[in-house]
């Protein structure tokens, strides 16, 4: 049953943190399902600030108060709860949590060129991080330098690295199979997307290990490396 949950969990990045939609069932499944998926994914969770949508439920001030607290006590900071219900956003305006996200406004339908894009979240670190670093974000990660063994760098969208890979990285970290690597010298100490883990590559022979610009995505449930280069 937790894992049913778990399935129905969906987690996004917004502007201001993590927006968290629990979906239908029993609360105490639902919180259940939500604290084992903080745990499993500590680094990713560390430091993060959510927002809440628990839908039609109802939570009063001791149910509300103790999931705040256990969300602290991993270092997540619950600022926003959104609900269907009067009562939640009562219980949620009571404890001092916001009821309601900012969200993009959809009128921007007419581009001025049509060449113009629209970015994503994103953070760009220019450094080498050397042993003992570690950089975590729930967009993209941006790494001008090297990241050397000891370091570690955890996305919940792709990673970039212009320069050498040998620490750990872990791209589409809430489950994003989509997520990419790319790093100009990939030999990490252990390459991660989504659930998928390749550890040490250029000693086991799964990677080329010819020095170029690499990619590495998952295909057919797989984690792969190719040469990175523009696609014309």
């Amino acid at each position: 049953m937790l894992g049913e949950q778990r399935q129905k969990m969906q987690i996004k990045g917004i502007k201001d943190g993590l927006l968290v939609t629990l979906g239908e069932g029993e609360w105490s499944e639902l919180e259940e399902a939500l604290i084992a998926r903080v745990e499993e994914q500590a680094g990713f969770f560390q430091g993060a600030r959510m927002a809440l949508d628990v839908g039609n439920h109802v939570l009063r001030a001791v149910e509300m108060g103790a999931l705040r607290d256990k969300l602290s006590s991993k270092g997540i900071s619950l600022w926003a709860v959104i609900s269907n219900s009067q009562v939640t956003e009562q219980t949620a305006l009571m404890l001092g949590l916001a009821t309601r996200i900012s969200t993009p406004r959809p009128e921007r339908v007419v581009r001025p060129l049509e060449t113009t894009l629209t970015g994503e979240n994103a953070v760009f670190v220019q450094r080498t991080l050397r042993s003992g670093y570690k950089v975590a974000h729930n967009g993209h990660v941006v790494v001008l330098g090297d990241v050397n063994p000891g370091a570690e760098v955890i996305a919940g969208g792709n990673i970039i690295i212009w320069g050498r890979l040998r620490g750990v990285v872990h791209a589409g970290a809430d489950g994003d199979e989509s997520a990419v690597v790319c790093a100009l010298d990939m030999a990490p100490t252990q390459l991660r997307i989504a659930r998928l883990v390749a550890t040490s590559p250029n000693q086991s022979g799964g990677w080329d290990k010819k020095v170029e610009p690499e990619i590495a995505r998952i295909e057919n449930g797989q984690l792969v490396s190719e040469p990175w280069y523009p696609k014309k």
